[in-house]
């Protein structure tokens, strides 16, 4: 079940058709993470920086805007932020949300990922 993507013009022109999907249930919980928080009018930034077990590791946080660079998506009436570097290793990825005998939390599923780590946090390109 994935929710459906607007991508910004910008997304479009660099070809990214297949970018970085959250399902329907991430969106749910994202939000209703940021009303918890009081972050009416916030998106969420998702992003890939040096580190982890594996090289790579994924980042998510709140943002109430872009930054210059970053490419604006909407899904289910959430904004994500993606800046250019992430945006290369984000082809693809859908964001779950999965809850488990081990806790809840989000989930990324990388189809280019050479490998991954244990944690589930990291990966190699």
């Amino acid at each position: 079940m994935e929710a459906t993507t607007m991508a910004s013009p910008q997304a479009a022109e660099l070809g990214m058709d297949n970018f970085v999907t959250l399902t329907d249930k991430a969106v749910e919980m994202v939000k209703d993470a940021m009303q918890r928080e009081g972050l009416a009018g916030y998106g969420i930034r998702i992003g890939v920086m040096g580190g982890g077990c594996s090289g790579f590791q994924y980042s998510m946080d709140f943002e109430n805007a872009p930054k210059d660079g970053d490419v604006t998506l909407e899904q289910g009436g959430l904004r994500l932020f993606v800046d250019a570097m992430s945006s290369m290793y984000l082809q693809g990825v859908t964001v779950d949300y999965v809850v488990g005998l081990q806790g809840a939390g989000f989930k990324f599923n990388n189809p280019n990922a050479k490998s991954t780590c244990g944690c589930g946090s990291s990966f190699t390109a």
